[in-house]
């Protein structure tokens, strides 16, 4: 998109900043809807944090919500230039960002468990399927083929197409979001606490896969129709505005 006038790289302050349906990428000079980026302030420390639910105090600058435009971010020098000041950079800004994106997701997931959200264990997950109360299907990056073949051949059979299928989490963090061990794959029942789950999954993935931040990576997700709900709340939550329409991939390819 092209940059226009009513456009600046700096916020001034997070209620006027998020209060926009656009802003202006630091790293790329591209217009984003602002569900597409990341809010970053300067912290009490005079380094540059990333404010993911846009409510930090103090001016912001953001950036598309892609490691990519990140690291683009660092190397052109564009926090300093935006602020207009002498700021620190951490030279894991991209590291620390994605840790934040993760533990977002991972904190939504625990909720949704607590919810009762989340069915555990193949037998479970296969009686929610035959119900057709699954929104979303997760898998460890650990998991056996074998175990992931099944699960997907019988969302298949369903003709499922409405179910995310979400990777990225490893066994471990699974065992600590949803309290128990050897956790390899966990379903999402219909739900609001699931709808967060999935939206700030598909933001994960869009960081480490580079995609337009709020578009699923092909492959990996078949994105609910439940997920542009909570994507539309978690818009408002976040800026106080009306929701905005995501534009979610409907690849069947998943």
């Amino acid at each position: 998109m092209l940059i226009t006038k009513h456009h600046d790289a700096c916020d001034a302050g997070a209620r006027k900043g998020a209060a926009q349906s656009e802003r202006l990428c630091a790293a790329t000079g591209a217009v984003q809807r602002v569900d597409h980026m990341i809010r970053f302030v300067i912290g009490p420390e005079q380094t540059v944090v990333p404010d993911l639910k846009r409510r930090l105090p103090g001016r912001g600058v953001w950036v598309t919500a892609t490691r990519q435009a990140l690291e683009l971010a660092v190397r052109r020098n564009s926090f300093a230039q935006s602020f207009k000041r002498n700021i620190s950079v951490a030279g894991d800004i991209v590291e620390t960002t994605e840790r934040l994106l993760e533990r977002s997701a991972l904190d939504a997931l625990a909720m949704a468990h607590k919810a009762g959200r989340v069915a555990i264990g193949f037998s479970r997950i296969e009686m929610a399927l035959a119900r057709d109360q699954v929104v979303g299907l997760v898998h460890a990056v650990d998991a056996g083929p074998e175990g992931v073949r099944k699960l997907n051949a019988a969302l298949r059979r369903r003709d499922a197409v409405d179910v995310a299928v979400i990777g990225g989490l490893s066994s471990v963090q699974l065992d600590l979001a949803l309290g128990r061990s050897n956790v390899i794959h966990a379903a999402l029942l219909g739900g609001p606490e699931s709808e967060t789950f999935l939206a700030r999954a598909a933001r994960l993935d869009c960081f480490r896969n580079a995609l337009m931040a709020g578009l699923p990576a092909v492959g990996r997700y078949r994105t609910p129709k439940s997920a542009k709900a909570a994507g539309r709340r978690e818009a408002t939550e976040n800026h106080g505005g009306k929701p905005e329409r995501r534009e979610l991939d409907r690849d069947r390819n998943g």
